[in-house]
């Protein structure tokens, strides 16, 4: 177990290596990042003089060694555009990114798991073919384009909601709604699909045969075996919700790390975007390293 463990650490640290290497990468493509904080009217003696002071003029290999050598003992640098610890705006930001990334589990989890688990009882009849259009188009429309439609509709011709921003519990309910379908419907597919095969195994006859009322047959036996998968996407999901909110964000205006990543990205602010796309990588991937352990713990032969 020892061995599976520090394999699959080594694996974790390896990837992590490789998005150092493809943040700090693409992160120099956009350009240089001094053009937009001088004046017009600066020199370029100016220029240089700013380049040196904010490290820009070293080469490539020593700027990506300051970088990796000092992210590793927690020190990300100062943003280039707001002159501040770019851990501490992360920090700003990342308690409304939470929110929302919370608020769309919650529609995920109470709305995406019981309309699977009613399809699958009720297969082939009205709620199972409502169950699978939801599902299909859930994963079929682009989330900038739900976002769009929503606030068309609900905000500008139904003056319901409000278009962007954030501020009471109307603000949150269009970017729950956009950022989370997607995964409602992810949610909805396998509840479905996993109850449908632990429904026709032998043991669920056998309870039926022997009288076990339908709702303990569903609920104490099927229900309980075909929710290791369901609980293992939803914990890969609620990641992928924290680090999927860019369009989101972007589209409503909301104050969170994605719309951070995005003004960082306009401004060739390079140590926040680092910054930002590194901690949630590093989210990402020990998550499912984490997930990966429990298990190995669960079932012995994932070890092999």
């Amino acid at each position: 177990m020892k061995k599976y463990i520090l394999k699959r650490l080594f694996q974790a640290l390896i990837c992590l290596i490789g998005v150092t290497i493809i943040i700090f990468s693409l992160t120099r493509i956009s350009g240089d990042p001094v053009l937009l904080m001088v004046s017009p009217e600066a020199t370029k003696e100016d220029i240089e003089t700013i380049r040196k002071v904010l490290g820009l003029d070293q080469p490539l290999h020593i700027q990506y060694w300051k970088f990796v050598s000092k992210a590793a003992i927690g020190d990300f640098g100062n943003s280039l555009r707001w002159n501040r610890p770019n851990l501490e705006i992360f920090m700003e930001r990342f308690p409304n990114t939470i929110i929302l990334a919370i608020a769309s589990m919650c529609l995920a989890v109470f709305l995406g798991i019981p309309v699977g688990i009613i399809s699958s009882i009720k297969v082939g009849k009205w709620f199972d073919n409502f169950g699978k259009i939801f599902a299909l188009l859930g994963q079929a429309m682009p989330v900038f384009w739900l976002g769009i439609m929503l606030v068309l509709v609900f905000a500008v011709w139904l003056h319901i909601l409000p278009t962007s921003g954030m501020g009471n519990w109307k603000h949150l309910i269009m970017p729950t709604v956009t950022l989370g379908w997607y995964f409602t419907s992810a949610l909805t597919r396998l509840s479905r699909s996993a109850m449908l095969d632990v429904i026709d195994a032998e043991y669920i006859k056998m309870a039926r045969i022997v009288g076990v009322p339908e709702y303990l047959v569903i609920t104490k036996y099927a229900l309980k075996n075909a929710f290791i998968p369901i609980l293992t996407l939803g914990a890969v999901n609620f990641i992928a919700l924290l680090n999927g909110t860019v369009i989101t964000e972007t589209v409503f205006n909301w104050p969170g790390v994605g719309r951070l990543v995005v003004d960082a990205i306009l401004t060739r602010d390079f140590p926040l975007v680092q910054t930002c796309v590194l901690i949630a990588s590093s989210l990402y991937i020990f998550t499912n390293l984490f997930v990966d352990v429990i298990y190995a713990y669960v079932d012995p032969r994932i070890r092999y």
